[in-house]
């Protein structure tokens, strides 16, 4: 069975897939060292790179009222 679901960070609205449980995203993300769960960033990056998620590189960002907009200037605010 594929999991897969489109979802966007809390905080900064970074746009990506899950594509793993999340208790297996919650044991990878205990798994790693304290010094790379300090940043949101990193650990999305460190969840990118195991496979369990994929960040979109669709220029989407979610704001703090849960609107998607483009995040350059001009570029469309239409999901892909």
């Amino acid at each position: 069975m594929t999991y897969r679901r489109d979802l966007y960070a809390k905080y900064g609205g970074v746009h990506f897939v899950q594509l793993a449980p999340g208790q297996d995203i919650n044991k990878f993300v205990k798994s790693l060292p304290e010094a790379k769960r300090d940043s949101l960033f990193e650990v999305l990056h460190e969840l990118d790179q195991a496979g369990l998620i994929a960040i979109q590189n669709d220029h989407q960002i979610l704001d703090h009222e849960g609107e998607i907009h483009p995040a350059e200037p001009g570029a469309s605010s239409e999901p892909r």
